[in-house]
């Protein structure tokens, strides 16, 4: 999160999440706008955990943020919709 300004070391703010592996202790960030598959958000919070590089995903939406929308996956066609 530190390229686009924000260092999650510095956040109080904490959470306990469920993981593969245990629960882990993460920050969570409040960011000033959020913007993914279309939808965007004004000061939302995120929580900041490194993923392995080689996960070949740049992050994970979570249902805080696919609430109150239709999420559409078509298999078939490789695509993914958010209205």
């Amino acid at each position: 999160m530190a390229f686009v300004g924000y260092d999650p070391s510095a956040s109080i703010d904490r959470v306990r999440v469920a993981m593969g592996n245990g629960v882990e202790i993460v920050p969570r960030v409040v960011v000033n706008r959020f913007t993914a598959l279309g939808i965007h958000r004004i000061g939302f919070p995120l929580l900041a955990h490194a993923l392995p590089a080689d996960a070949g995903i740049d992050g994970l939406l979570g249902l805080d943020f696919l609430r109150g929308h239709i999420l559409t996956l078509d298999f078939r066609g490789g695509v993914l919709t958010l209205v």
